[in-house]
């Protein structure tokens, strides 16, 4: 059966400034803590990335070409305010005055994001959101782009609270490269919350006439034997680092009962305790229902088997298949199923799992309002051929995802709309530029662009609202 999404449906593609705008010391851009961590552990840096410092109108031009009518931008925090806080950069913000007056011209709405994993350096040398002050500067950030782009009718506060502190202090891919301490993943998710949460009040408060949201990135978890009760627990745990913590704050403006006895578990074995305040909960219990939307980012599913032994993360950043392992001592360990694909990045290839999350939102946290898929798209070795690419594998699994949000459509969710990641190839913060993504093939040498074969297929589907 030939499935459909609303008239009103928001096609869009993704990108975010690090990954997308090189030129990462030009007009006057502070340091960012990537800078020098890229140069230090990874075989790539951030120039020139995708040259979307320059190279938007391009990118715009083939938005509007392509049927595409959203694009997620991020601003780059030290491109406003260099040191984090204090001077403010005028060359800065007037680049994004530009971007954002292109992106209306073209017919493209803007879904712009405050942070996407570029704290400036020396805030982020501070103690970044485990220090307490920078959720103040952080703040300060947002009241000025509040103020400063008008133009902007959508504004997410922060893209992945979820990954940042699983990438900063559980694996360890991102700066400061710290692993295995959970006490800070938790801390950096609840002070996050608390700054979005803030921000969101101030945003409301003002009465500015936009909407505001924050994107979750949000992979379903299940247990390998169902009939097992430890490994149903064990995906209840791992549920509760990845999700569940954060979607309480954001709806709850609490942490459940339930949230907070694994947790406690979880620190009881791992060490560590929790810095939660009385008025941390008021600020949340304030903007809990003052979310207009919530972004949610899906790539895979993960299966989850009860675990005792020592904790253990191998990330697969080269996308050598099979590479990776992932164990948490008093939680469980990730085993894939064999029946289900995966990427060479070992990310299982899940779409139902996009269908649960969603209806678990819905029936969870009914407070939700309406939802947009803010990324999802897989990451392929793209071979380039003919001045394009046959990404026939890209487009199935789009189109699975699709056929699962409209799913959720038909069964009562409010979803408004979809962004692929990404709208052209962008570099990958722990993965290089051999994981692409994009619906546009960038020549990283010369910066040039060429439609894949899933730009056509994704231009059809834009104008027919038909998932074929």
């Amino acid at each position: 059966m030939i499935k459909k999404l609303p008239k009103d449906f928001i096609f869009g593609g993704a990108t975010a400034a690090y990954q997308a705008e090189g030129a990462t010391k030009t007009d006057g851009k502070g340091p960012v803590a990537w800078d020098r961590y890229l140069e230090e552990n990874y075989w790539y840096t951030a120039e020139p990335a995708s040259d979307f410092y320059h190279k938007y109108p391009v990118d715009l031009s083939l938005s509007e070409a392509y049927g595409i009518n959203g694009i997620r931008i991020s601003i780059a925090w030290s491109r406003i305010f260099p040191n984090g806080e204090g001077t403010i950069n005028q060359k800065g913000v007037e680049y994004y005055h530009n971007l954002f007056k292109a992106c209306h011209q073209h017919h493209v709405e803007p879904f712009v994001t405050l942070h996407h994993f570029d704290t400036p350096k020396a805030l982020h040398d501070n103690g970044d959101f485990l220090n307490r002050e920078n959720i103040e500067h952080f703040l300060t950030y947002a009241a000025f782009c509040f103020e400063e782009f008008s133009e902007v009718n959508y504004w997410t506060t922060f893209n992945e609270i979820g990954p940042i502190g699983d990438g900063q202090y559980l694996v360890g891919k991102f700066p400061p490269g710290i692993q295995y301490d959970l006490s800070k993943v938790f801390q950096s998710h609840h002070n996050m919350m608390i700054a979005h949460a803030k921000a969101v009040k101030l945003y409301k408060d003002k009465g500015y006439p936009g909407e505001i949201g924050v994107v979750h990135a949000l992979p379903t978890k299940y247990p390998f034997n169902p009939d097992n009760p430890e490994d149903v627990r064990a995906a209840e745990l791992e549920d509760i680092i990845h999700n569940r913590f954060i979607l309480d704050a954001t709806y709850l403006g609490h942490y459940s009962d339930t949230t907070m006895a694994g947790v406690k578990h979880i620190l009881a074995v791992n060490g560590g305790s929790l810095d939660l305040r009385d008025e941390d909960f008021e600020i949340l219990e304030a903007a809990k229902d003052l979310n207009d939307f919530l972004g949610i980012n899906y790539y895979m599913s993960d299966w989850m088997q009860a675990y005792d032994g020592e904790t253990e993360i191998i990330h697969n950043g080269k996308g050598e298949k099979g590479s990776s392992k992932y164990q948490i001592k008093g939680v469980g360990r990730r085993v894939a199923p064999t029946n289900i694909p995966k990427t060479d990045w070992d990310w299982i290839i899940y779409p139902q799992g996009l269908y649960d999350q969603i209806m678990r939102v819905k029936k969870a946290y009914p407070n939700y309002k309406k939802i947009y898929i803010t990324e999802n798209g897989l990451g392929y070795k793209d071979i380039f051929e003919d001045h394009t690419v046959y990404d026939d594998a890209r487009i199935d699994y789009v189109k699975q995802h699709l056929e699962a949000i409209s799913d959720t459509i038909t069964d009562g969710a409010n979803v408004k709309g979809y962004f692929i990641w990404s709208l052209m190839d962008v570099f990958s913060w722990s993965n290089g530029y051999e994981k692409r993504y994009g619906l546009f093939y960038v020549d990283f040498d010369t910066q040039k662009r060429y439609p894949k074969k899933s730009a056509h297929w994704y231009k059809k589907l834009a104008e027919t609202q038909v998932i074929e």
